[in-house]
């Protein structure tokens, strides 16, 4: 990840708006631009796998999307978590400018620390009901719900445990098998 400061000014989300399409990811978090390379495969099928999930268990009146869809809670913020849960009521035709009811982050080597730190602070502040934190190396799932304008953990598991999620709706979800290949089929 690459902190871009600007000179006299802050980034705004009419800034991210001109950014090139170049295979990056850029994101703006309190108007300091993040730049981050493209994934790596086992990220992406832990993404897949846990969208298929969240998306079977997603109650009516929700709806799960996947990265890159903007959050924009403000002009100088702009974030793409790797899976996010939204209000039907909420979803706009090019962003979501309302509080997530989920945001999921899958780390790698280049977010860990703007996962674990920068965004973890930006979700719990702007009154996100709930944060998943998915380490695919481990692998792993911390699941932390706001309780009083704090995060707090609301499940966790590793390799082969069962987390048993409530927020923002139940589902149960086996760490390891986020990063299981799917059945060869023959």
């Amino acid at each position: 990840m690459t902190v871009m400061p600007r000179a006299g000014q802050v980034w705004t989300v009419d800034d991210l708006d001109r950014m090139p399409d170049d295979g990056l990811q850029y994101e703006l978090l309190d108007g300091l631009l993040l730049v981050t390379p493209a994934p790596v495969l086992l990220h992406q099928r832990a993404i897949g796998n846990l969208y298929l999930l969240l998306r079977g268990a997603c109650p009516p009146g929700m709806e799960v999307f996947m990265a890159p869809v903007d959050w924009r809670p403000d002009l100088r913020t702009s974030l793409q978590p790797d899976l996010l849960v939204v209000r039907q009521d909420d979803v706009g035709i090019a962003n979501v400018t309302a509080p997530l009811v989920l945001a999921v982050e899958v780390l790698s080597p280049s977010t860990r620390r703007k996962d674990q730190v920068l965004k973890r602070s930006k979700y719990e502040d702007a009154g996100v009901l709930s944060y998943w934190i998915v380490d695919p190396k481990e692998p792993s799932l911390l699941a932390l719900d706001l309780a009083e304008g704090r995060y707090v953990t609301g499940a966790s598991a590793a390799g082969d445990g069962v987390a048993h999620c409530r927020l923002p709706f139940p589902v149960d979800l086996v760490p390891s098998d986020l990063i299981a290949a799917p059945p060869g089929r023959g």
